[in-house]
């Protein structure tokens, strides 16, 4: 059965921290993302700042550094180390634009390619994630609210796999309200081969 849990009883290493950004420099992100370059090289459009993750290779190399993340991005990764999130600064950040009827399929982050913190805004519109173990024994949901802030470490980086489902609308609160634009900016530190 899925639900959407209260945060103090979601999977051991998840953790939901809503309003972390003001709703003005939720817009403020919005505008330098919708000025920048999107990607469609996936079903949905994404910008890569720090370093470019190649999917087709599962892998992030040297040559892959895009350059430092860009001074209005970069902030946002600094009080994420500094509020003690991450060990080390975040050097990568994708940013994924969800239009209803998008979603991502579950996943794991790649373990060789990023370190054991991954922490992912949302912009915009709500959404569910479901979170479900590898062996498919467990699986629950919840809502992430525009501005909230959901970080996977230990058991929950490596130990649930995560997902967007591809659909038009999320059970929120118990009323069906349907999706519009999202964008997720996904904060990770690379372990970069060769």
């Amino acid at each position: 059965m899925l639900f959407n849990l209260p945060t103090s009883a979601l999977p051991p290493g998840i953790t939901y921290l809503p309003d972390f950004i003001s709703s003005a420099e939720e817009t403020e992100l919005a505008r330098y993302l919708d000025a920048g370059d999107w990607s469609s090289e996936l079903k949905r459009r994404v910008q890569h700042f720090g370093y470019r993750y190649d999917y087709k290779a599962r892998r992030v190399t040297p040559e892959s550094h895009l350059g430092p993340l860009p001074g209005w991005i970069a902030p946002l990764a600094l009080k994420l180390a500094n509020d003690g999130h991450f060990a080390d600064t975040p050097d990568q950040v994708i940013a994924n634009e969800y239009l209803p009827e998008q979603g991502i399929s579950k996943h794991v982050d790649c373990e060789p390619c990023f370190g054991p913190v991954i922490a992912s805004l949302s912009l915009l519109s709500p959404c569910e994630m479901v979170f479900r173990t590898l062996d498919g024994s467990a699986k629950a949901g919840i809502v992430l609210e525009p501005r909230s802030l959901v970080i996977l470490s230990g058991e929950g980086r490596y130990a649930w796999t995560h997902e967007i489902p591809a659909r038009q609308s999320d059970l929120i609160d118990g009323l069906r309200q349907p999706r519009s634009r999202r964008i997720s900016l996904t904060f990770r530190t690379t372990i970069v081969g060769v």
